[in-house]
């Protein structure tokens, strides 16, 4: 992260919607890398992402895959017109 400020727009949720939407069959370890937290909080974060209906996890031999769910809007109110598309859609790296 750049600058002295620690918070970020986005939440934990957020960052790991986005590095599973990135790569399907991420092992959570590098996700808790990538997003700085724990393996423990991002597998918590990933339950929370299942049981909302954004995130179904496929088991595939010793590996999980996970499919995200786009369609889904957002659950706060102020966002609720949104889509988890459009949360993707930030961690999408430009063509430029």
């Amino acid at each position: 992260m750049t600058g002295e400020t620690s918070w970020t727009f986005l939440t934990n949720h957020s960052h790991v919607l986005i590095c599973l939407s990135q790569d399907s069959e991420v092992r959570l370890r590098d996700v808790a890398l990538k997003v700085g937290i724990t393996e423990r909080a991002v597998q918590r974060i990933v339950a929370e992402l299942e049981e909302g209906g954004v995130v179904t996890r496929h088991r595939e031999g010793r590996r999980n895959r996970y499919e995200i769910h786009p369609e889904i809007k957002l659950r706060h109110e102020i966002e609720a017109h949104r889509s988890v598309a459009e949360i993707i859609a930030l961690g999408e790296k430009s063509e430029k």
